[in-house]
């Protein structure tokens, strides 16, 4: 079975509401399993024009474990509290 990485970039519009996403979907990534391979931190573009913005790595055992925690009722409110403070583009991606 595959593991699962969902990987997002995130344009933060406001930062002191973003704080209180993060709370919320700190709790759901230890709820669901999320093991946190990065988090923020300095993104250096290597190749390309992408811009990336606030990285977010996150692995779980598998495709179906990363839905559960996206679609989990802890998550939901995460993204709740995440409207309107930040531009989120997410996907999920099987690996090794």
């Amino acid at each position: 079975m595959a593991s699962a990485y969902i990987i997002a970039s995130v344009t933060v519009t406001n930062p002191e509401q973003y704080e209180e996403y993060r709370k919320y979907s700190t709790i759901a990534m230890q709820a669901y399993g999320a093991e946190v391979c990065v988090r923020g931190g300095k993104v250096e573009v290597i190749e390309g024009d992408w811009n990336p913005g606030r990285t977010v790595i996150l692995k779980f055992k598998d495709a179906e474990s990363a839905h559960k925690f996206y679609n989990s009722p802890e998550y939901t409110k995460a993204r709740a509290a995440r409207e309107g403070a930040a531009i989120m583009r997410m996907v999920l991606v099987e690996g090794v």
